[in-house]
């Protein structure tokens, strides 16, 4: 790739009156032109023609699409916020990408318009990518991405390529645009795999931290932090892989209207076998419940939700702390694939729930005994109870720390055999080994940071 060049000296300062056209790197071979017009601070409308935007404040007003041909870039250190009245979103159209490549000194922050100690999850709505990666729904017509925008997802190239998120924050976002269709923190519809997502933070949102619909984008380095619905969710044929991603719940927020769960995974809505079946690969995740601190909402429900006829593969992972079901699988499909055809895969986590650490939707086919005996046969050990994790500090605070302490299991007993490439060997299960990878560039008081 082509490193960025400034046509000229460029001093970003609000009323300039020039307009002036830069070279920049925009995620491919290619090299790319774009314009940043700095009389204005405000991103908005429909963009179709690529754009960089350096280092600075910026303000989202209103539901922003990029769309197709065209690459939005931002420089390390960017802060963009959303406008208060027109709330804020990005949508990336398919064959348009986002170019968001910070750096842990400098990271690229997505957040509220309002200052200190007024911002609320739900203050604007997200980020979405939409990408040309196969699902499993029909193509004629293809699918609507959720979220009210009115924007269709899905392909048949699963190489295809969306932008890179490096080092990225999202903060306070999660519009409902209406009921059971909300943006997400980062939405990704039919996300191919040459897009790079690594190193990304969502939270205090109003609705999941990540959601994939199909598509088989790949991540490392992902947090899902004090957000009200799920932390992950995958649906509709999901195919990628991911290594090293934390979530954390925070007890007395979580959506009123449905269940919040560490993981929640579906092949479809109505629960069918259409392929490609939905089936994360998934290694090296903590998932932190509320731990039954005081002031937990009740709809704080399950670590591992499979249901809906999904495919899984979940190693070496930290499962602790929610109040209900560690491991719960809800159909027959999820059921059969997991006990009797050894097509998904849990082995070698650490896992702990408050009640029903295993659950079986059906114990005609393998009840919670028996999935136990499966899992602790493939190496994963159930704890007695949270605190046997040892983890140093794991539950909700503006200081969390998921390293495993001194002595605790989660320092040893990982095995990657039979895993794809892509997943980095480690001793250790969960996130964290004794390097603490958020340090730098995550940040746990959002609230009351001044951008």
């Amino acid at each position: 790739m082509k490193k960025l060049f400034l046509a000229l000296s460029l001093v970003l300062v609000l009323g300039a009156v020039s307009c002036v056209k830069v070279n920049f790197d925009d995620g491919d071979d290619t090299g790319g032109t774009g314009t940043i017009d700095p009389t204005s601070n405000v991103i908005t409308g429909v963009i179709s023609s690529s754009k960089f935007y350096a280092k600075g404040k910026w303000i989202l007003k209103g539901y922003v699409y990029v769309t197709n041909g065209a690459t939005i870039t931002f420089e390390a250190g960017c802060i963009i916020q959303s406008d208060v009245t027109e709330k804020g979103a990005l949508i990336i159209e398919r064959g348009a990408k986002l170019i968001a490549q910070g750096n842990a000194g400098n990271p690229i922050v997505f957040t509220s318009g309002k200052p200190v100690g007024s911002r609320a999850p739900g203050d604007w709505g997200g980020i979405i990518l939409l990408g040309k990666a196969p699902t499993n729904r029909p193509l004629d017509p293809a699918p609507t991405i959720e979220g009210g925008v009115g924007r269709q997802y899905g392909g048949t190239d699963p190489l295809d390529e969306s932008g890179i998120l490096r080092y990225v924050r999202i903060e306070f976002a999660g519009i409902a645009a209406e009921p059971g269709s909300e943006i997400n923190g980062l939405t990704m519809g039919g996300v191919g795999s040459g897009t790079i997502i690594e190193n990304v933070q969502v939270s205090y949102g109003n609705d999941d931290a990540y959601e994939f619909f199909g598509g088989t984008v790949n991540a490392k380095n992902l947090v899902a932090f004090a957000t009200a619905d799920d932390d992950f969710d995958f649906d509709f044929g999901y195919t990628g892989k991911i290594q090293f991603a934390v979530s954390c719940r925070k007890p007395d927020f979580v959506d009123a209207g449905d269940a919040g769960n560490g993981v929640e995974c579906d092949n479809d809505a109505a629960g069918t076998t259409a392929t490609p079946r939905t089936r994360p690969q998934l290694s090296n995740f903590t998932i932190v419940g509320p731990n039954d601190a005081v002031g937990t909402a009740a709809n704080h429900n399950y670590s591992l939700r499979w249901r809906r006829a999904t495919q899984f593969v979940m190693r070496n992972s930290v499962i602790i702390g929610h109040p209900d079901a560690g491991f719960s699988m809800e159909s027959d499909a999820t059921l059969n694939d997991y006990y009797v055809h050894n097509i998904s895969e849990f082995k070698n986590n650490l896992i702990f729930a408050t009640a029903n650490t295993y659950r079986s939707g059906n114990g005609a086919i393998a009840n919670a005994t028996q999935i136990q005996t499966k899992a602790e046969a493939d190496g994963c050990v159930t704890l007695a109870n949270t605190a046997a994790a040892q983890l140093t500090s794991p539950f909700f605070s503006i200081t969390p720390n998921f390293l495993p302490a001194t002595g605790s299991p989660a320092l040893t007993g990982a095995s990657f055999t039979g895993m794809n490439a892509f997943f980095t060997s480690t001793a250790y299960r969960g996130a964290f080994g004794t390097t603490n990878w958020t340090s730098g560039w995550c940040n746990w008081d959002p609230q009351n940071t001044v951008y």
